[in-house]
């Protein structure tokens, strides 16, 4: 089966919390086949893990990245068709007095210009994003970056 979803960093990185949501890791299960990172994501994942002292927490972060994301979901890059997205997007928002992150507006557009639909626990931080497709796996909705 093709792509459907790009999963964020705060749905990717759900599994490995101490108490994590069981209906996000459930979908993640279930969609893994249909589910792939962007780079940025990636870049967020690995950045975060190596700012980790060494240690138990840090080696299972390492694991996880390496042997279940890495090792199963392809990860996208940020191409010319997301660049061109992502600079019409972050003028207009900019125009609008709403300026993005850099880094989501990069992993919208690549989920914007491959069709697929982003995955997230922090919706808020991508609804400003025109004709992006969100969804939410989360059980409580309400978390926010």
């Amino acid at each position: 089966m093709s792509a459907r979803f790009l999963l964020d960093t705060s749905t990717v990185s759900e599994p490995m919390k101490k108490t994590p949501d069981p209906a996000l890791v459930a979908k993640l299960e279930a969609h893994a086949h249909e589910s792939v990172l962007a780079a940025p994501v990636w870049h967020e994942l690995l950045y975060g893990c190596r700012l980790l002292p060494t240690g138990k927490r840090r080696e299972g972060l390492e694991t996880y990245l390496r042997e279940v994301v890495y090792a199963t979901m392809a990860i996208l890059p940020y191409d010319v068709a997301a660049a061109a997205w992502h600079a019409e997007e972050r003028a207009r928002l900019d125009k609008e007095g709403l300026p993005a992150p850099f880094v989501d507006g990069q992993i919208a557009a690549i989920a914007k210009s491959k069709d697929l639909i982003l995955v997230t626990v922090n919706v808020r931080d991508f609804q400003r994003f025109e004709g992006l497709r969100i969804e939410n796996w989360s059980s409580t909705r309400k978390r926010t970056s």
